[in-house]
């Protein structure tokens, strides 16, 4: 187990769709372990595999309603469609910068364990957005590509200066 550095904007790791992963090797099991290790510190509520630079597809959180955990080739199977939230969103990948972003109010996102369970993820509110932004991740994305374009052109600038 070990605590890993956060990549940051510009490291190409974070705009490549991560792979599935096909099997539980010792490589995996030590990724899961470095996900929870690096996010469990105060004010981190998600981190996805690529942010550590592995592009395989998991993701870690660390809520206070639900804890500590982790999820494997997780997929988004329900999103709430009339029920928006539109707060501030950061990302350890742009740190010290946040924006406005929609997301649904609810998701609900199915995936893996390390012995092959199925893992059910699912809520509103931040739990929502975490699983929405950290799937982003997985799909070679970041929060800031779903900014609207005024507050997008706002972030980028700001962003420069990292």
């Amino acid at each position: 187990m070990a605590y890993r550095e956060i990549r940051v904007i510009g490291d190409p790791v974070l705009r490549t769709a991560c792979d599935e992963i096909t099997a539980i090797t010792p490589q995996v099991r030590s990724l899961v372990d470095d996900l929870l290790d690096t996010v469990d510190e105060e004010g981190r509520a998600g981190l996805s595999a690529n942010q550590i630079g592995v592009s395989l597809r998991a993701f870690s959180w660390n809520l206070e309603d639900i804890g500590v955990g982790y999820i494997l080739n997780p997929k988004i199977v329900d999103l709430s469609e009339d029920e928006y939230q539109d707060d501030d969103e950061g990302c350890l990948s742009i740190p010290g910068h946040f924006f406005p972003t929609r997301r649904a109010w609810y998701a609900k996102a199915v995936g893996v364990d390390l012995d092959g369970n199925e893992v059910v993820l699912e809520g509103e509110e931040i739990t929502a957005r975490l699983i929405q932004h950290e799937i982003d991740h997985l799909d070679g994305h970041l929060y800031i590509d779903r900014l609207d374009r005024a507050v997008r052109k706002k972030a980028l600038k700001a962003i420069r200066d990292l």
